[in-house]
């Protein structure tokens, strides 16, 4: 688990979020590509907060970039679901119909 800084101020620690859930991965015949980062050499991973926010994790197995967080809106939390084929939490669905055709 981490901890972080985010742009305002506050400071989250991975370890204390209420949920979290990795992106999915699909196989290109060579390496695992994530569903969201689009990439063999990245990560992300969506938490929920203990206060409820919602924050993705950016992570990168690239030498000399480092990871990092960003608060993100429930409707944008509920696509990454969507896309990553997770269910819904009850908060977020909602906004099931909002972020998918």
């Amino acid at each position: 688990m981490a901890r972080y800084q985010m742009h305002d101020g506050t400071v989250v620690d991975t370890a204390n979020a209420s949920a979290h859930w990795d992106e999915d991965q699909d196989f290109d015949g060579s390496n695992r590509i994530g569903r969201s980062s689009r990439s063999q050499w990245h990560d992300q991973t969506l938490y929920r907060s203990r206060k409820g926010r919602y924050y993705i994790e950016y992570r990168s197995r690239v030498q000399g970039e480092q990871n990092h967080v960003e608060w993100v809106s429930p409707e944008r939390a509920a696509a990454w679901l969507v896309v990553n084929e997770h269910e819904l939490p009850e908060e977020l669905a909602r906004f099931a119909e909002e972020v998918s055709e």
